[in-house]
Formats: structure tokens, sequence, C-alpha cells
């Protein structure tokens, strides 16, 4: 017998009119029963038919006032001045002894899979790394164990999946020891789900016993860590601030001491990297004030006057793009997420299957429905003090997102292999180049040994690094 009644669900859907999901109830096995129930339960029916409400009769903005739109301050990476430069060592040794104090948790959004890149499984388990073929999981691993060493504390990793592909995730986590790490600092939680809806507004079956359920969204996130307890966690063990990152960025600095510092000396409660935009068609999202307010305008929505628009000096005037790379307070979240979540989903069309009356699947051929999705960037214009920090696009930035050609594994391959290649030349390292400039080696050290030219300046000194790399080699440090 399942758990749940009919009558029961009656009483949740029928004030927002979705009572239709239940139209074969009767033909449904107790185990589909469970499973519908289940996820009627799970959603807050009020909140979701207003947004949708809102979705479809222009609750949400379509439109930006671009003639009010000017690009958001940002601190340059370059400090000039003396002033600044005093600064950013402030900043600097402010991070580091954060991290001393375990005041910082690493957050990754890892719910995708890798079907774009032709692979069967959660995109964190894919192989990438160039000698060792270790997976994004196995690399940020590493890395948090070498952070960890480097400052003397326990860094605990928060790690969001979706509902697709938590127990695979989970699994090859369990398979492969928590590479090193201690279990009990790594935690797994789903980011949340929300019904596609037809265009009147009704909420849509995939199968007689399921909804048309998808995840929410990285904006979803915030949700999800109360839901989650994963903030009373931070909580509990003393942590103020989440760096988060996206699983699919494995040249992230992780755990940026300078970030992290300025960070906290600014008073922001969500601060934000930015990339200084190789053209003006580079799809990244722009940094942006409007009315005093930081927002982030994505590539598709600027018009190509202001893509185009060019400064005194003939730099873009809206440069500073956004790779996804956060820190965040956990008062703010927790503020944030108190009672309703502030922020609002968007709305995309999208082509979803669904039952029709008769029961069968139908797989339309144009969009017929709406997906409603929380971005993490609407939290900017709702933080204090939100700060912009420009990154180095050769230390910080190599997605994995295309099977080939720009972001992909083997443009991220090539851009790893040129990170190491300069932290090896800064360390004094002779390292092989062909007559066209490219590498002539290939080059790996495990974030586990050096997540910075420091440590590997280390190494060279300890002698674990020999100071020349051989011409058509192959070298790799664990």
């Amino acid at each position: 017998m399942s758990k749940y009644t009919k009558e029961q669900l009656v009483a949740i859907l029928a004030p927002v009119g979705q009572e239709h999901v239940l139209r074969f109830w009767e033909k449904l096995s107790d185990a589909e029963k469970d499973n519908l129930g289940g996820q009627i339960s799970a959603i807050n029916w009020s909140e979701v038919s207003q947004w949708i409400h809102d979705a479809l009769h222009g609750g949400e903005a379509t439109g930006i006032p671009f003639d009010k739109l000017v690009p958001a301050p940002y601190i340059p990476l370059k400090a000039e001045s003396p002033a600044d430069q005093a600064r950013q060592a402030d900043a600097l040794a402010t991070g580091e002894e954060l991290l001393r104090q375990g005041k910082v948790a690493g957050f990754t959004v890892a719910g995708g899979q890798g079907t774009r890149l032709g692979y069967d499984g959660p995109k964190g388990t894919y192989s990438f790394s160039p000698v060792r073929n270790k997976t994004l999981f196995q690399y940020f691993a590493e890395g948090i164990l070498r952070n960890m060493e480097k400052y003397g504390t326990v860094i605990p990793w928060y790690i969001m999946t979706s509902p697709a592909n938590h127990k695979a995730t989970v699994d090859f986590f369990e398979a492969n020891g928590y590479f090193g790490l201690d279990k009990a600092n790594v935690r797994f939680f789903t980011q949340g789900q929300l019904p596609g809806f037809d265009q009147n507004g009704k909420a849509i079956l995939e199968a007689p016993g399921s909804l048309a359920l998808f995840a929410n969204g990285h904006g979803g996130t915030l949700a999800a860590l109360r839901d989650s307890g994963t903030l009373d966690d931070m909580e509990a063990r003393g942590i103020e601030y989440l760096s988060y990152w996206q699983v699919d960025n494995p040249l992230v600095a992780t755990f940026d001491p300078l970030f992290l510092g300025f960070h906290h000396l600014s008073g922001s409660e969500m601060s934000a990297r930015a990339l200084i935009k190789r053209d003006a068609m580079e799809k990244l999202g722009h940094f942006c004030l409007l009315d005093g307010k930081t927002i982030i305008v994505e590539y598709s929505d600027m018009p190509m006057e202001l893509l185009q628009q060019t400064d005194e000096q003939g730099r873009l005037r809206f440069r500073a793009g956004s790779p996804a790379i956060h820190v965040i307070s956990r008062k703010f979240i927790q503020r944030l997420t108190n009672g309703t979540l502030s922020l609002k989903p968007h709305r995309a069309l999208k082509k979803i299957s669904y039952i029709d009356e008769n029961g069968a699947q139908i797989k339309p051929e144009s969009p017929n429905g709406i997906k409603l999705e929380f971005f993490i960037f609407d939290a900017l214009p709702l933080a204090k003090s939100p700060m912009i920090l420009e990154g180095d696009r050769s230390e910080q930035f190599a997605a994995i997102k295309n099977p080939s050609g720009s972001d992909s594994a083997d443009s991220c391959r090539r851009d790893l292999q040129e990170r190491t290649a300069k932290w090896l030349s800064a360390a004094g390292v002779k390292v092989p180049r062909k007559a066209d400039g490219s590498l002539d080696a290939t080059i790996e050290i495990s974030l586990k040994r050096a997540v910075c030219i420091e440590d590997v300046q280390a190494l060279v000194r300890a002698g674990e690094i020999p100071s020349e790399i051989a011409a058509g080699s192959t070298f790799a440090l664990d």
C-alpha cells in the first residue's frame, strides 16, 4: 500500500490548480504512487505557482534599461601604486590567516553529466590530466590536501550533485577512498528540482507516475545549502566563507588567500573573480552596475553596441567577464534563505516530453514548456559591498565544456601544462620549447605537491624537480 493517498495529495494540489497530475493515480502501482507522491510533497506549490504566474505574465523582467548600465568597478590584479601594493599585501596576509584559522570551506557545483563530452557519468569523474589522467574530483581533492597541509588546518569540502548523478558521485568517492581526504570532511547534497510547466502554467507529467522535473540551476545552491543542513554544518565548524567553483574548471585557485583577504577586508557578502574578455564576442557574463547595484548581464542579453564599446584607452568598456568563481559569506546565505528564498527564477522555453491524456509518450519537435532556474549571480545585487577582483586567466580558468576545440579537455590540458611550465620557469627550471613556442614535453605536477609558484620553488630547492626538463620527455610529480 502506498504511503500517500489521493486525498492527501489533492489537498496540496487543488489550491493551486494542479490536481491534473493525479489523473492516472488509480492505474499506478504502489511504487509509482510513492514516487509521484514524494515528488509532489517536496515542492512548495504556492511559491512555485507564483513564479510560473510571473513567468507567464511578464513578472520576470525581460528587458534591461541599457542606457542606465555602466561597467562595475573591479580591483586590478596588478597593484601599481605603493598604497595598492600595501593593500594587496594586507589582503594576502588576511586570507592566509583566515585559512589557518579554519574559516574557509570549499564548495563545488557538480550536478552535471559528461554527456556533452561524449562521456557517460558525472562530469566530476571525467579524466583529463595530461600524464596521470586524473579525474576532476581527484584533481580538486589533491589541491585540498595540499592547502590543508600548507595552512595546518581542516578544509571541509561541500559538493552539490543532482538527483541524476548523486549516487554515482558518492560511489565514486567511496571506491577511491575519498582520494586521501577524511570522509567526515566531505559532504554531498543534491540541488533542488522544479517541475516543468506547459504554457498554460500546468505542471507536466513525463510519465503517469512522475512529474517532468529539472534541476533548478546553480542559483538553487543557496536553498540547497540550507535545506541539506550544510549551513548548520558550516556554523558548527566555525566556517565563515565558502570558496565556490564549478566542477569543470580545474585551473581555478580553489583557496586563493588574496581573493579571500580582499573579500574579508572589503566587508563583502559575495565576491567574484573577473576575467578581462579576450574580445567583444567572448561568451562571458558582464559585471555591470544598474542603479548602484552590481549585476551580471549575460553575453546573449548585451546589445552589440555595448559589447563593442571601447573606452578612451581603446579597451572594451564592458571588459570584466564572469568565470563563475566566488567567495560567499555564510551569514549572507543564512540571511538570504531565512524563509522564502529572495532570488527569482529565470524562465527558459524547452522541449519537454510529456504524457498525453491517453498515457502516450509525446516528444515535441519544438519548445512546448517552461523550465524555471535560478542563477547564482542573481544574489550579487542582494549582497552588501560586493567585491570584484581581476583574475589571471592563465592561473584561474580553463573550462572543460566542449568535446573539442576551445574550452575542451584538450585545450584545458594545454593550458594546465602552460601554467605548470610558467611555475617551473619561475623556479629556475629550464623548460623545452619547440620552434613555434609550444611545449616540447608533457608535464604534470600534482596539486598535492604544489598549488602555487612558491610550492614549486620549494620542490626545486629540495631537489624533487630537476633543473631541466628534457625535450620530448614526460615529467610527472605525484
